[in-house]
Protein backbone atom coordinates (compact mmCIF):
# COMPACT_ATOMS: atom_id res chain seq x y z
CA UNK A 1 0.00 0.00 0.00
CA UNK A 2 1.11 3.53 -0.70
CA UNK A 3 0.52 4.90 2.82
CA UNK A 4 -0.12 3.33 6.23
CA UNK A 5 -3.72 3.09 7.33
CA UNK A 6 -4.33 5.36 10.32
CA UNK A 7 -7.71 6.70 11.43
CA UNK A 8 -8.31 10.42 11.18
CA UNK A 9 -5.94 11.57 8.46
CA UNK A 10 -8.60 13.01 6.21
CA UNK A 11 -11.67 15.21 6.70
CA UNK A 12 -14.21 12.39 6.57
CA UNK A 13 -12.27 10.38 9.15
CA UNK A 14 -11.86 13.49 11.30
CA UNK A 15 -15.63 13.91 11.42
CA UNK A 16 -16.12 10.21 12.16
CA UNK A 17 -13.73 10.34 15.11
CA UNK A 18 -15.56 13.35 16.53
CA UNK A 19 -18.87 11.48 16.20
CA UNK A 20 -17.34 8.43 17.88
CA UNK A 21 -15.97 10.45 20.78
CA UNK A 22 -19.25 12.23 21.49
CA UNK A 23 -21.21 8.97 21.25
CA UNK A 24 -18.93 7.04 23.61
CA UNK A 25 -18.21 9.71 26.24
CA UNK A 26 -20.15 8.09 29.08
CA UNK A 27 -19.15 4.52 28.24
CA UNK A 28 -15.41 5.12 27.99
CA UNK A 29 -14.66 8.22 30.05
CA UNK A 30 -17.15 8.58 32.91
CA UNK A 31 -14.51 7.18 35.29
CA UNK A 32 -11.49 8.95 33.76
CA UNK A 33 -10.88 11.77 36.24
CA UNK A 34 -7.54 13.18 37.37
CA UNK A 35 -6.73 15.19 40.53
CA UNK A 36 -6.31 18.96 40.35
CA UNK A 37 -2.71 19.96 39.76
CA UNK A 38 -1.69 16.67 38.19
CA UNK A 39 0.12 16.59 34.86
CA UNK A 40 -1.22 14.20 32.22
CA UNK A 41 0.36 13.15 28.94
CA UNK A 42 -2.18 12.28 26.27
CA UNK A 43 -0.10 10.22 23.86
CA UNK A 44 -1.43 10.23 20.32
CA UNK A 45 -4.22 12.76 20.70
CA UNK A 46 -5.08 12.75 17.00
CA UNK A 47 -7.74 15.32 16.14
CA UNK A 48 -8.49 15.99 19.82
CA UNK A 49 -11.61 13.83 19.86
CA UNK A 50 -10.84 12.59 23.39
CA UNK A 51 -8.99 15.67 24.64
CA UNK A 52 -12.07 17.81 25.18
CA UNK A 53 -13.73 15.18 27.37
CA UNK A 54 -10.56 14.56 29.38
CA UNK A 55 -9.99 18.26 29.99
CA UNK A 56 -13.62 18.89 30.97
CA UNK A 57 -13.70 15.88 33.32
CA UNK A 58 -10.59 17.16 35.12
CA UNK A 59 -10.60 20.97 34.88
CA UNK A 60 -7.88 21.34 37.51
CA UNK A 61 -5.45 18.99 35.77
CA UNK A 62 -2.92 20.02 33.12
CA UNK A 63 -2.87 18.08 29.86
CA UNK A 64 -0.04 17.82 27.36
CA UNK A 65 -1.51 16.27 24.22
CA UNK A 66 0.94 15.07 21.58
CA UNK A 67 0.62 13.58 18.12
CA UNK A 68 3.00 12.85 15.26
CA UNK A 69 0.73 14.55 12.70
CA UNK A 70 0.72 18.34 12.55
CA UNK A 71 -2.44 18.16 10.44
CA UNK A 72 -4.24 16.30 13.21
CA UNK A 73 -2.84 18.69 15.82
CA UNK A 74 -4.21 21.67 13.90
CA UNK A 75 -7.65 20.08 14.03
CA UNK A 76 -7.19 19.27 17.73
CA UNK A 77 -6.29 22.86 18.58
CA UNK A 78 -9.41 24.10 16.77
CA UNK A 79 -11.60 21.56 18.54
CA UNK A 80 -10.22 22.50 21.97
CA UNK A 81 -10.52 26.22 21.29
CA UNK A 82 -14.14 25.84 20.14
CA UNK A 83 -14.94 23.93 23.32
CA UNK A 84 -13.31 26.57 25.52
CA UNK A 85 -10.58 24.23 26.77
CA UNK A 86 -7.79 26.09 28.55
CA UNK A 87 -6.02 23.29 30.46
CA UNK A 88 -4.57 21.43 27.45
CA UNK A 89 -1.57 22.23 25.29
CA UNK A 90 -0.70 20.51 22.02
CA UNK A 91 2.73 19.51 20.78
CA UNK A 92 4.01 17.59 17.78
CA UNK A 93 5.92 14.55 19.01
CA UNK A 94 6.65 10.93 18.22
CA UNK A 95 5.77 8.48 21.02
CA UNK A 96 9.01 6.61 20.28
CA UNK A 97 11.13 9.77 20.57
CA UNK A 98 9.66 11.97 23.30
CA UNK A 99 11.70 14.90 24.56
CA UNK A 100 10.16 15.05 28.03
CA UNK A 101 12.38 14.14 30.95
CA UNK A 102 12.04 11.01 33.07
CA UNK A 103 9.02 10.92 35.39
CA UNK A 104 7.58 14.14 33.94
CA UNK A 105 3.92 13.13 34.27
CA UNK A 106 1.62 11.98 37.02
CA UNK A 107 -0.58 10.06 34.60
CA UNK A 108 -0.60 8.95 30.96
CA UNK A 109 -3.62 8.44 28.70
CA UNK A 110 -3.47 6.57 25.39
CA UNK A 111 -6.62 5.84 23.41
CA UNK A 112 -7.01 4.14 20.00
CA UNK A 113 -3.26 4.47 19.38
CA UNK A 114 -1.69 1.11 20.21
CA UNK A 115 -3.79 -0.53 17.48
CA UNK A 116 -1.75 1.34 14.87
CA UNK A 117 1.72 0.57 16.22
CA UNK A 118 3.89 -2.35 15.07
CA UNK A 119 5.66 -2.28 18.48
CA UNK A 120 2.99 -1.56 21.12
CA UNK A 121 5.06 -3.00 23.99
CA UNK A 122 7.98 -0.75 23.08
CA UNK A 123 5.65 2.25 23.02
CA UNK A 124 4.23 1.37 26.45
CA UNK A 125 7.75 0.88 27.83
CA UNK A 126 8.90 4.26 26.53
CA UNK A 127 5.82 5.96 27.97
CA UNK A 128 6.55 4.36 31.35
CA UNK A 129 9.88 6.20 31.52
CA UNK A 130 8.00 9.50 31.49
CA UNK A 131 5.56 8.41 34.22
CA UNK A 132 6.19 9.06 37.89
CA UNK A 133 6.38 6.12 40.27
CA UNK A 134 2.88 5.49 41.57
CA UNK A 135 1.38 7.11 38.49
CA UNK A 136 -1.15 5.44 36.23
CA UNK A 137 -1.51 4.73 32.56
CA UNK A 138 -4.97 4.41 31.02
CA UNK A 139 -5.21 2.58 27.69
CA UNK A 140 -8.38 2.13 25.65
CA UNK A 141 -8.72 0.01 22.51
CA UNK A 142 -11.43 -1.66 20.49
CA UNK A 143 -11.49 -5.23 19.22
CA UNK A 144 -13.08 -5.98 15.86
CA UNK A 145 -13.34 -9.65 16.77
CA UNK A 146 -16.00 -8.64 19.30
CA UNK A 147 -18.43 -7.35 16.66
CA UNK A 148 -21.63 -9.33 16.25
CA UNK A 149 -25.02 -8.33 15.01
CA UNK A 150 -28.47 -9.20 13.72
CA UNK A 151 -29.29 -9.90 10.97
CA UNK A 152 -26.04 -11.82 10.71
CA UNK A 153 -24.17 -11.66 7.42
CA UNK A 154 -21.09 -13.47 6.16
CA UNK A 155 -20.31 -10.63 3.78
CA UNK A 156 -20.59 -8.08 6.60
CA UNK A 157 -18.02 -10.07 8.60
CA UNK A 158 -15.80 -10.23 5.53
CA UNK A 159 -16.05 -6.45 5.11
CA UNK A 160 -14.97 -6.02 8.74
CA UNK A 161 -12.08 -8.39 8.12
CA UNK A 162 -11.00 -6.18 5.22
CA UNK A 163 -10.38 -3.36 7.69
CA UNK A 164 -8.58 -5.79 10.02
CA UNK A 165 -6.34 -6.94 7.16
CA UNK A 166 -5.62 -3.42 5.89
CA UNK A 167 -4.55 -2.44 9.37
CA UNK A 168 -2.48 -5.62 9.80
CA UNK A 169 -0.58 -4.96 6.57
CA UNK A 170 0.35 -1.49 7.79
CA UNK A 171 1.69 -2.94 11.05
CA UNK A 172 -1.37 -2.47 13.24
CA UNK A 173 -3.83 -4.72 15.03
CA UNK A 174 -7.57 -4.03 14.97
CA UNK A 175 -8.13 -6.85 17.49
CA UNK A 176 -5.73 -5.46 20.08
CA UNK A 177 -8.33 -4.80 22.78
CA UNK A 178 -8.14 -8.35 24.10
CA UNK A 179 -4.35 -8.00 24.43
CA UNK A 180 -4.16 -4.97 26.72
CA UNK A 181 -3.47 -7.00 29.87
CA UNK A 182 -0.52 -9.01 28.46
CA UNK A 183 0.88 -5.97 26.65
CA UNK A 184 0.94 -3.91 29.84
CA UNK A 185 2.50 -6.80 31.77
CA UNK A 186 5.25 -7.16 29.18
CA UNK A 187 5.95 -3.43 29.46
CA UNK A 188 6.46 -3.78 33.21
CA UNK A 189 3.31 -2.17 34.60
CA UNK A 190 1.61 -3.59 37.67
CA UNK A 191 -1.82 -3.54 39.34
CA UNK A 192 -3.39 -3.88 35.90
CA UNK A 193 -7.17 -3.71 35.76
CA UNK A 194 -9.02 -4.28 32.47
CA UNK A 195 -12.73 -3.69 32.05
CA UNK A 196 -14.74 -4.54 28.91
CA UNK A 197 -17.08 -1.77 27.77
CA UNK A 198 -19.77 -3.19 25.48
CA UNK A 199 -21.79 -1.03 23.14
CA UNK A 200 -25.20 -2.62 22.65
CA UNK A 201 -27.44 -1.02 20.03
CA UNK A 202 -31.01 -1.66 18.97
CA UNK A 203 -33.72 0.62 17.59
CA UNK A 204 -34.83 1.65 21.09
CA UNK A 205 -31.52 3.59 21.25
CA UNK A 206 -31.69 5.83 18.19
CA UNK A 207 -28.75 7.97 19.32
CA UNK A 208 -26.50 4.90 19.27
CA UNK A 209 -28.00 3.60 16.03
CA UNK A 210 -26.97 6.83 14.35
CA UNK A 211 -23.87 7.73 16.36
CA UNK A 212 -22.27 4.31 16.68
CA UNK A 213 -23.66 1.72 14.26
CA UNK A 214 -23.84 4.11 11.30
CA UNK A 215 -21.42 6.99 11.89
CA UNK A 216 -18.73 5.25 13.92
CA UNK A 217 -18.34 1.56 13.14
CA UNK A 218 -19.85 1.11 9.69
CA UNK A 219 -18.35 4.40 8.49
CA UNK A 220 -14.92 3.19 9.61
CA UNK A 221 -15.24 -0.10 7.72
CA UNK A 222 -16.59 1.72 4.67
CA UNK A 223 -13.57 4.01 4.81
CA UNK A 224 -11.13 1.24 3.82
CA UNK A 225 -12.97 0.36 0.61
CA UNK A 226 -10.42 1.79 -1.80
CA UNK A 227 -7.44 0.42 0.11
CA UNK A 228 -8.98 -3.06 0.35
CA UNK A 229 -9.82 -3.13 -3.36
CA UNK A 230 -6.40 -1.81 -4.34
CA UNK A 231 -4.71 -4.48 -2.22
CA UNK A 232 -6.84 -7.25 -3.71
CA UNK A 233 -8.26 -8.23 -0.33
CA UNK A 234 -11.84 -8.26 -1.64
CA UNK A 235 -13.91 -7.47 -4.70
CA UNK A 236 -16.21 -4.50 -5.21
CA UNK A 237 -19.53 -6.36 -5.15
CA UNK A 238 -18.73 -8.40 -2.02
CA UNK A 239 -17.48 -5.38 -0.08
CA UNK A 240 -20.39 -3.15 -1.04
CA UNK A 241 -22.91 -5.85 -0.13
CA UNK A 242 -21.16 -6.33 3.22
CA UNK A 243 -21.42 -2.62 3.96
CA UNK A 244 -25.07 -2.69 2.95
CA UNK A 245 -25.63 -5.54 5.41
CA UNK A 246 -23.89 -3.61 8.19
CA UNK A 247 -26.21 -0.66 7.61
CA UNK A 248 -29.08 -3.16 7.64
CA UNK A 249 -28.32 -3.84 11.33
CA UNK A 250 -29.40 -0.25 12.01
CA UNK A 251 -32.94 -1.11 10.92
CA UNK A 252 -35.99 -1.34 13.16
CA UNK A 253 -35.31 -5.01 13.98
CA UNK A 254 -31.51 -4.77 13.88
CA UNK A 255 -29.01 -5.26 16.71
CA UNK A 256 -25.31 -4.39 16.87
CA UNK A 257 -22.77 -5.20 19.60
CA UNK A 258 -19.12 -4.22 19.97
CA UNK A 259 -16.70 -4.27 22.89
CA UNK A 260 -14.01 -1.78 23.85
CA UNK A 261 -11.43 -2.59 26.53
CA UNK A 262 -10.20 -0.07 29.08
CA UNK A 263 -7.08 -0.81 31.09
CA UNK A 264 -5.61 1.10 34.01
CA UNK A 265 -2.16 0.14 35.32
CA UNK A 266 0.42 1.54 37.73
CA UNK A 267 4.17 2.17 37.57
CA UNK A 268 5.67 0.85 40.80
Amino acid sequence: MKTPYVHGYDLKENIRLQDQASTLVELLHSDTIYPAGSRILEAGCGVGAQTVTLAKNSPGAIFTSVDISEISLAAARMTAESAGITNAEFQQADIFDLSFGPESFDHIFVCFVLEHLPQPVEALTILKRHLKFGGTITAIEGDHGSAYFYPDSELAHKAINCQVEVQRRSGGNANIGRELYPLLRKAGYEKIRVSPRMVYVDSSRPDLVDGFTKKTFTAMIEGVRDLALEAGITDKDSFDKGIQDLYRTAGADGVFCYTFFKAVAVKV
